[in-house]
């Protein structure tokens, strides 16, 4: 009897499931709270639908906050104690991890965006500790916090952990995080001109010279301006928060302006 009530729960839940991947192709916001409202009636253990519900209320707000730590509740009922212990280390690799991983990311950052810096950290951690592989890029995440929480020696851990990330969003944490440790110095110096090699747009935005856009950008081309927007609204902060971080910026790339300035005056008609 146990384990026909077992099946009958996972087989509700993957009718509800259904329902999510119908609402995020559906067109309107209210059809997609519809949608995962529904698939809560089949089953309350739809992490997802407690996922797309916290992504359509107000930012910031109470509501938002329990409907993420709701989804994370519901996902690890879902998954049971056991996956836990067996999936640790290629957690994503598993289909039916990914919506209690996607809540608990969105927890984490919902947490960051409320000024709860160590609980969200801890969520961060603990999310890499079970897929180290970081298919969701947390490990972005979890440097910005740990720059704005000063934990230098963390961050560094972090960096080490993935040293062959080609990311622009990594090289200039490591160019933030050898200035952070040194200042202005032959590492830090060429830890930057890595970075802007990588992605030079980052410069303008840092040092207010264009402004993010109010609305992100839908996807994120490596070394194009969206993936510098998605940098610069993450770190930012931590950047202007270490001292004399945006001056030192401004210094070492300040030869970029000379160089546009001759770019702009040899195209302008004679």
């Amino acid at each position: 009897m146990a384990r026909k009530s077992e099946e009958d729960a996972h087989d509700a839940l993957a009718r509800a499931q259904d329902l999510i991947y119908d609402a995020w192709e559906a067109g309107t916001a209210r059809r997609r709270i519809a949608l995962a409202e529904e698939a809560l009636t089949i089953s309350p253990l739809c992490a997802d639908a407690y996922v797309l519900l916290a992504e359509h209320a107000k930012p910031s707000s109470d509501e938002e906050l329990n409907l993420w730590r709701r989804g994370v509740e519901v996902g690890r009922q879902a998954l049971g104690d056991a996956a836990f212990e067996e999936y640790v280390g290629e957690f994503w690799g598993f289909l039916e991890t990914r919506p209690y991983m996607r809540a608990r990311f969105g927890l984490a950052r919902a947490l960051w965006a409320r000024g709860v810096q160590g609980e969200a950290i801890d969520h961060l951690r603990d999310i890499l500790r079970l897929n180290p592989n970081d298919n969701q890029g947390a490990r972005y995440v979890l440097a910005a916090l740990l720059v704005e929480a000063q934990r230098d020696h963390d961050l560094a851990l972090l960096l080490k952990d993935y040293p062959d990330d080609g990311a622009a969003a990594w090289s200039w944490t490591e160019a933030l995080a050898a200035f952070r440790r040194a200042g202005d110095c032959k590492e830090s110096r060429a830890r930057l001109t890595q970075a802007v090699t990588d992605n030079g747009h980052v410069v303008a935005y840092l040092l207010g010279e264009r402004p993010v856009p109010k609305s992100l950008p839908s996807y994120i081309s490596p070394g194009d301006e969206d993936e510098a927007i998605y940098y610069v609204v993450d770190f930012r902060a931590g950047w202007a928060n270490t001292p004399g971080a945006i001056d030192w910026l401004r210094l070492v790339t300040s030869p970029r302006k000379t160089v546009e300035r001759q770019a702009r005056s040899r195209s302008r008609p004679q």
